[in-house]
């Protein structure tokens, strides 16, 4: 009779006990989730790949000086593109795609005809190149 009462006893004060607790559980705020800016493009991609596309492309001293300044905007662009649509990946993309499609014309405008065709035959292994540059320093 004893064990019997403690038992439910027990399970009076356990019953209790968690229904308070879920519902002072309502009561407690929920964390919310931040959504958290990607790494910032170094700045030295630009000069990185600038390089790169001297060596690649022959660029002249004044077309390297625009094309490094070409894509120095084009990573605080990005950068700044990042920044802004932290949690939206779709818009993230939409503006990204607009950057890229700005600095594409104007390295058009800055390289001749035969340069601008042999970039882009060689865009991904001139951006493999500075990547690996990027990984040996």
């Amino acid at each position: 009779m004893l064990l019997s009462r403690s038992l439910l006893v027990i399970g009076a004060l356990s019953t209790v006990t968690f229904g308070c607790a879920r519902r002072h559980k309502a009561d407690i705020p929920e964390a919310k989730s931040v959504p958290v800016a990607p790494a910032p493009v170094p700045k030295a991609a630009a000069r990185d790949l600038t390089d790169v596309m001297t060596d690649e492309l022959k660029l002249l001293p004044d077309q390297q000086g625009k094309v490094r300044a070409i894509l120095s905007g084009t990573v605080e662009k990005v950068n700044d593109a990042r920044q802004r649509n932290a949690g939206n990946q779709t818009a993230l993309m939409a503006e990204l795609k607009k950057i890229n499609a700005d600095s594409e014309g104007q390295l058009k405008a800055v390289l001749t005809a035969v340069q601008y065709k042999q970039y882009q035959s060689k865009k991904r292994q001139m951006q493999a190149q500075m990547q690996a540059r990027r990984t040996a320093k």
